[in-house]
């Protein structure tokens, strides 16, 4: 009985820690996905390099209300992170590495208007994010992100021109329908119905026409919803 309770206490041992530690990762992640924030991390295509021009307070948080230390100037440093009053960066600080929140009025970039314009890609891309979590489209979009929408098309075609490249892609959603055939039991006697096929009907369809990698334009079957095709402004071209 006392063999029994040691290895029972052991494994309790093993156990408590790898919850904690789960725990722990669920808060990570909660804290990952602020609704916020735009996480740039995600965005191999975005990485957006400042030059840092003044020693800047450094906070953990988004309101600016724990400081964790102060970056020190000229040295440059990657955005992780933007929301619309602050940018999250790592590098050096007065004292070692640090990372958290800074305000963008301690950066610089050959692009004058780059906190103007940072401020348009972080509103376009909230837009973007609760698009592509209501699994929806608009004109304005990428293919990269009606791909990240909608998943991969039923249908696609591609056209090349000199002015550049167009196309369209299907998304088709079926209807199964069974198909069945009554038959005798030749043991009971008995009626018995047996499925012996099964057809898919078009329930709807969209089509989404792109043209230079953006989307020019939505169609819907009859059935789907009739409100009007959104519209945002394309990918913002930076000069950092």
């Amino acid at each position: 009985m006392l063999d029994g309770m040691k290895r029972w206490y052991l494994a309790m041992c093993l156990i408590l820690p790898l919850t904690a530690q789960v725990k722990r990762g669920e808060r990570k992640s909660l804290l990952d996905n602020d609704p916020r924030v735009v996480y740039l991390t995600d965005m191999p295509d975005k990485q957006i390099e400042l030059l840092v021009i003044k020693e800047a307070p450094v906070f953990s948080d988004l309101d600016g209300k724990n400081k964790v230390g102060t970056i020190v100037a000229d040295q440059k440093v990657k955005i992780e992170a933007i929301t619309d009053k602050a940018y999250k960066v790592r590098g050096k600080g007065t004292r070692d590495g640090i990372a958290g929140w800074v305000g963008p009025w301690a950066f610089t970039s050959k692009d004058p208007q780059f906190v103007e314009n940072l401020k348009k890609f972080y509103t376009r891309q909230l837009e973007v994010n609760q698009l592509i979590a209501d699994k929806e489209v608009a004109m304005g979009m990428t293919t990269e992100e009606v791909t990240r929408s909608l998943g991969k098309p039923t249908k696609s075609s591609l056209r090349q021109a000199p002015e550049g490249q167009s196309g369209a892609w299907e998304f088709i959603i079926y209807d199964e329908q069974p198909n069945y055939n009554y038959v005798r039991d030749p043991v009971s006697g008995h009626t018995i119905r047996q499925l012996v096929s099964v057809t898919q009907i078009e329930k709807s369809k969209r089509v989404v026409e792109f043209r230079n990698g953006v989307v020019s334009a939505i169609e819907d079957t009859a059935n789907q919803r009739k409100d009007n095709v959104r519209i945002i402004i394309p990918p913002l071209v930076f000069g950092w």
